[in-house]
């Protein structure tokens, strides 16, 4: 064999080596992908990459390794090039839109989403008509979530923390401290476990806070959800049995949940439930508000997505029955998870096939009128919801603070276990009532206007006469109630200094009929003319009584010196002037104490003004009606859990009479 024959043998031989070398690579890496082992996956698909070798299948597992692994700069980095690519599979166009999404690229995201659509690509039609606006309106609104500082995150993977009486369970993958450390080959981190802490506590925690009993595990366990009377917990754990895995048919490992008692302060006798099974996994258990229901994440065959949430009811017996899928409203083509069912029976989830921020969002549940059926979701925006995965969220039996845990920047481990305190909206609501009749007045025109005069919202009353309005906190505000048959009435009243947990301020409004009735406290010279049309007299005996309120001291309903002169003005008009008026006298309270104790104080009240009118000679005929109204109508910002001086408080502790019959 001549020197140029030998030379191309073995270079032939060579190529034939390398190419060996390369289809050994891929197999090996393929099969760590399909293990989940996705750094080490990673890295022989980017040395595949690198070395030229089938470049578009390369690249596309990648972009799809980064993707599971939740780093959405590099997903989309590769995502990229395999759009390129001629005859790419269009779900490579909806992933690289979120891969965009979790690089907060929201306009290419949106295109790239719109292109997977014009192709073809099923998408949530619902969550699809949304997409338009959704950023705008996520960032826009009212921020009720607030971060707080969590003390016990470490550098790898924290999640699902979940608080009752005072303790802090959670799964993390922290085994420091130990001989032997277990590798999950998805991530190279430990094992999760359960550990629990103080829910004030503020130092970190080691391996040594790990759950006592039988519920840690040689695999992944956690998270978990206990029973209100603390002696149930439902938690997930790897499918295995005496310590071997347990596979499927594609060799993988599921998960299950499973059920454990505490007896003698440790969480045992461990029992497998009857709705898992070895061919698909079952994880994330959450309760409702009486523990007769099991909500749990899914991919159990009648599933939608990858992964939905179901539902199965709890016997008094503990046995499980009725396992049901929530359906499309919640569920979608891609993945569901994590739910949590707080005390006003309010389901929150994590997606990442409903319109979100990035990679997985928070989502709640939104109940129709009859309180039971679901009818929409919504995104609970930023802080709670991020460009990259926020999941496992959780509220405490307070309703304003809780937890959850995110991927995002910023963060100490991997995933990071992140607390909240929520400030609910706020709002004002009342009733519009006749002032004669005390009938609800529906239709009648309500307007909040701030403390400069402007306009900030505009309403009708019901057909109950109710209104609602959303307000900001910390502000000053005049809400003003009119309609065509009567006299406008307004209250001031403040959201300032007031109590997180408190979300109605309550402004009830009296309306006066123009024909028949006028306020005698609020007479005075500048609406004198109306006064002498109303009762067709020009007498300077009404111009001359400037009637004044009628105060009282705090828990007193005696007549003060002071405001017994009101009342003999009111004696005269009675028995000189118009002996024909017949009046109604209404007591009303401060916010302090309880509402039996101020109704019986307010119409005592009424009843003293009552027998001073007729001890000074006023016909009790002429008196329709001495009623009390306790704190009911008051006429500021004063009300339970507001901080208010005594000046403010003296207003609502007041005596009106109002004007029946002239004649």
């Amino acid at each position: 064999m001549n020197t140029k024959n030998y030379i191309l043998v073995l270079m032939a031989v060579m190529l034939s080596f390398s190419s060996f070398s390369q289809q050994r690579k891929q197999k090996r890496a393929d099969t760590l992908f399909n293990k989940f082992s996705f750094v080490k996956a990673a890295k022989l698909y980017r040395e595949l990459v690198q070395d030229n070798y089938n470049r578009n299948y390369a690249t596309r597992k990648l972009a799809d390794s980064y993707a599971f692994l939740r780093d959405p700069r590099n997903a989309s980095r590769y995502y990229k090039s395999a759009v390129k690519q001629k005859d790419v599979p269009i779900e490579y166009y909806y992933k690289y839109a979120q891969s965009l999404r979790g690089m907060k690229k929201y306009d290419e995201s949106q295109e790239w989403l719109e292109r997977y659509k014009d192709s073809g690509g099923i998408v949530n039609t619902n969550d699809f008509a949304k997409e338009i606006n959704f950023l705008t309106s996520v960032f826009g609104a009212k921020q009720q979530y607030f971060l707080d500082r969590v003390r016990f995150n470490s550098k790898y993977s924290d999640f699902g923390a979940f608080e009752q009486d005072g303790k802090v369970y959670f799964a993390s993958s922290r085994d420091e401290g130990v001989a032997i450390k277990r590798l999950y080959g998805w991530n190279e981190q430990p094992f999760l476990d359960i550990y629990v802490t103080d829910a004030k506590s503020k130092r970190n925690v080691d391996h040594t806070a790990k759950l006592p009993g039988d519920v840690n595990s040689i695999y992944h366990d956690g998270p978990v959800t206990i029973t209100k009377d603390g002696k149930t917990m439902y938690f997930s754990r790897n499918n295995f049995k005496d310590d071997i895995e347990i596979k499927d048919k594609q060799g993988l490992t599921n998960m299950k949940i499973y059920r454990a008692t505490l007896k003698d302060s440790l969480w045992t006798n461990v029992e497998d439930l009857s709705i898992n099974g070895d061919g698909f996994s079952t994880q994330h258990a959450a309760l409702n508000t009486d523990d007769t229901k099991l909500y749990f994440t899914s991919d159990r065959p009648g599933t939608l997505g990858g992964s939905d949430i179901w539902s199965v009811d709890i016997a008094a017996d503990g046995v499980l029955n009725n396992v049901q899928n929530l359906g499309n409203i919640i569920n979608t083509e891609s993945a569901e998870g994590f739910p949590f069912i707080n005390n006003e029976g309010v389901l929150f989830f994590s997606s990442d096939g409903h319109v979100g921020l990035g990679l997985l969002d928070v989502f709640a549940t939104i109940k129709g009128e009859d309180d039971e059926s679901i009818v929409d979701v919504i995104n609970l925006g930023v802080p709670v919801n991020s460009n990259k995965d926020d999941f496992a969220f959780s509220m405490n039996a307070d309703g304003i603070t809780g937890y959850f845990a995110s991927n995002r920047q910023g963060g100490r481990g991997s995933d990071d276990i992140y607390a909240f305190h929520r400030e609910p909206v706020l709002h004002v609501e009342g009733v519009v009532t006749d002032a004669i009749n005390s009938n609800p007045v529906p239709g009648a025109k309500i307007t909040l206007f701030d403390d400069k005069g402007n306009q900030i919202a505009y309403m009708e009353t019901d057909e109950n006469g109710y209104y609602q309005i959303n307000i900001d906190r910390n502000k000053d505000y005049r809400i003003v109630a009119n309609q065509n048959k009567y006299i406008e009435d307004y209250r001031e009243f403040s959201s300032k200094n007031i109590q997180t947990e408190l979300i109605t301020i309550t402004g009830n409004l009296l309306l006066n009929p123009v024909q028949d009735v006028v306020k005698l406290a609020e007479l005075n010279t500048n609406n004198l003319d109306y006064e002498n049309k109303l009762i067709g007299d020009d007498s300077t005996s009404v111009k001359n009584a400037e009637l004044k309120p009628i105060y009282f001291d705090f828990e007193k309903y005696n007549i003060r010196k002071e405001y017994a002169l009101e009342l003999d003005k009111i004696v005269k008009l009675m028995t000189d002037d118009y002996p024909e008026m017949v009046i109604r006298i209404e007591a009303h309270t401060d916010s302090r104490g309880t509402f039996e104790y101020n109704d019986i104080l307010s119409n005592n009240r009424a009843k003293s003004t009552y027998n001073y009118l007729i001890s000074k000679g006023v016909n009790s005929s002429n008196i329709s009606e001495y009623k009390g109204y306790g704190e009911r109508r008051l006429i500021n910002e004063c009300a339970d859990g507001v901080a208010c001086d005594e000046a403010k408080h003296q207003l609502n502790r007041r005596t009106q009479f109002i004007v029946v019959k002239m004649e």
